[in-house]
């Protein structure tokens, strides 16, 4: 099974719309029995809350649910337990090896770099753009997919 933790600040919006999004994703394919899957946030500010509504919107465009969630924090034990932690944003990866403790086993990535753009992922908290979060959210999680196929 390949376990995936996708990260952002504080899991409203980027890290579980891609949770959502890839859950959707491999679903589609038949691969959900390969996968186990969750989303945190590096930071507790949101603890507890629900997917932001331009989030949860985009997710409903599409037909994919976000129902249920509630927002929670990276622990170091994460480290230990996932394949993949896959970061949003630059400030997502430092502060992803500070809760880890640094990354020996190369499992911290950034969701763009798998696209071989190694951009940050549109950050809507701040800019109100879903649309443009969505397009890097689904672009980076197909070439993870992709590139999961390839080395699987």
């Amino acid at each position: 099974m390949i376990k995936i933790l996708f990260i952002c600040h504080g899991n409203i919006c980027r890290s579980p719309m891609a949770l959502y999004y890839f859950k959707d994703l491999v679903r589609k394919k038949g691969l959900e029995d390969m996968f186990y899957l969750d989303s945190a946030a590096t930071s507790t500010e949101e603890i507890g809350n629900g997917v932001h509504h331009g989030t949860r919107e985009k997710l409903r465009q599409a037909g994919i649910s976000c129902q249920g969630h509630h927002a929670k924090q990276m622990t170091r034990q994460d480290y230990e337990t996932y394949d993949y932690l896959i970061g949003m944003d630059d400030w997502n990866i430092r502060n992803m090896n500070r809760i880890t403790g640094g990354d020996p086993d190369h499992k911290i990535y950034k969701l763009m770099g798998f696209t071989g753009n190694d951009r940050d992922v549109a950050d809507p908290w701040y800019t109100g753009d879903f649309e443009t979060t969505w397009q890097d959210i689904t672009a980076g999680c197909n070439a993870l997919l992709e590139l999961i196929g390839r080395t699987r």
